[in-house]
């Protein structure tokens, strides 16, 4: 195209219809050429899966949530282990008055001691104890494997704006680059008196509306490659490579397990959690227990060994024990009410979306099998009026135009469509791309 509207030579024209048909003819092959998006350039760059691995290697979320875990992890084998025992010193009956006072020696009655105390938790507060730790390792493991999904969930997404936000640029390039040439080819004509002036001023209103057109776009793939650098660090800014991840989504396969949303998984812990403080809570009714050795020395006397066992007695349950045990059950009924809410909310988010993916779906055939063939076909018969001499260019341009924003539409309804298969595809840890 650019070859022939830079080649044609007006003023040896032999009429104003044939000098006419060379470059609208280029332009309408043009068009015809529209109906293949631009290829990217075949250079190593980042792909959608090593930006979403990117994205899991650097965020620091993930690294917080890591620690957490190995933290609960570790902490498990002292969940159930015996308090440390107590070491126990002192001195019994020192004189403070008469001739012996503060002597720890010449009374017989003072004892130096030196003893060990053990406590002894009762074994289903321990048994609670194992169990809370556990299910707090489990929770902070599904949080992890949630949070992972949803970085790399947005990185893909992320990834697919960029993607899209270069295509839709791409033939906006293309136009600004058309129109150019466009006014570089009018001039001669106008010359010689083979196209009116304002022609050339239509030409030159299109390329500002171009331009403004392209200042949006630019804004907007700045804004997806700020997304992406935030997600995956510098190389954001590398070319991309590859295609967007080709995901079919089943709708009937995604509602019947909507409840293993990785959302939800977290919930089963936090109910094991409560149901073990529950169980430690009612531990507290039968009390704990503890065990006491002395050694004692007297002067002039025998040394001696003590023993002695000590018993919680919790003889005010209605006071204490009892609230504590019915405010835990609460917080269980919170727990299990909120993932009902929560279970409820995602049930009505996949349903919005799968609806919103049927309806772009079908806008995207009907642009295809229907929208762009007849835009083209605009294109054609505006241009063949144009050549005869029964229209204006206004008419052509607004053909093109059209043409135009429908290839962007298209772009838009990919886009719109890729993202909801990714967000679809991303409920569940398993499925992740």
């Amino acid at each position: 195209m650019n070859e022939s509207l830079a080649g044609m030579r007006p003023a040896h024209a032999p009429g104003r219809a044939a000098s006419r048909r060379r470059p609208w003819r280029a332009l309408l092959g043009a068009a015809a050429v529209w109906a293949i998006a631009a290829a990217p350039a075949a250079a190593v760059g980042l792909s959608a899966a090593e930006a979403a691995e990117l994205a899991r290697q650097e965020s620091p979320t993930l690294r917080a949530l890591q620690a957490g875990m190995a933290g609960s992890t570790l902490a498990q084998s002292a969940a159930a282990a015996l308090p440390d025992p107590r070491l126990l010193v002192g001195v019994d009956n020192i004189p403070i008055d008469g001739p012996d006072r503060y002597s720890l020696t010449r009374d017989p009655g003072t004892m130096q001691r030196l003893g060990v105390m053990q406590e002894m938790p009762n074994r289903a507060k321990r048994e609670a104890r194992l169990q809370l730790a556990q299910a707090r390792t489990e929770r902070d493991r599904l949080q992890l494997a949630a949070a992972e999904l949803v970085v790399r969930r947005e990185a893909l997404r992320a990834w697919v704006a960029v993607y899209y936000a270069q295509q839709r640029l791409a033939w906006l390039d293309r136009l600004q680059h058309e129109n150019a040439m466009l006014q570089q080819t009018l001039p001669p004509r106008i010359a010689a008196g083979q196209s009116p002036a304002a022609e050339l001023t239509m030409a030159r209103q299109e390329a500002l509306a171009i331009a403004d057109r392209h200042d949006e776009l630019a804004r907007d793939l700045a804004k997806a490659r700020a997304t992406l650098r935030r997600l995956i660090g510098v190389r954001a800014d590398e070319p991309l490579a590859g295609e967007p991840p080709a995901l079919a989504v089943d709708a009937a396969a995604v509602r019947a397990r909507l409840h293993e949303h990785t959302e939800l998984a977290p919930y089963d812990a936090l109910l094991t959690m409560g149901q073990a403080e529950i169980g430690e809570s009612e531990s507290e009714t039968r009390g704990d227990w503890a065990w006491e050795v002395v050694y004692a020395r007297r002067a002039n006397y025998d040394d001696m060994v003590s023993f002695q066992l000590s018993f919680d007695l919790p003889l005010r349950q209605s006071e204490r024990q009892a609230p504590q045990i019915a405010a835990r059950r609460k917080e269980l009924e919170r727990i299990d009410a909120e993932r009902e809410d929560t279970t409820r909310r995602h049930a009505e988010e996949v349903e919005a979306q799968l609806a919103e993916l049927q309806a772009l779906d079908a806008q995207a055939e009907r642009l295809q099998r229907h929208g762009l063939p007849l835009a083209d076909e605009r294109v054609a018969l505006t241009l063949a009026s144009f050549e005869a001499g029964r229209s204006e260019l206004a008419s052509v341009l607004a053909a093109r135009s059209n043409v135009l924003e429908l290839r962007l539409r298209a772009l838009a309804l990919d886009a719109e469509r890729t993202d909801l298969r990714v967000r679809l595809n991303t409920l569940i840890a398993e499925q992740t791309p």
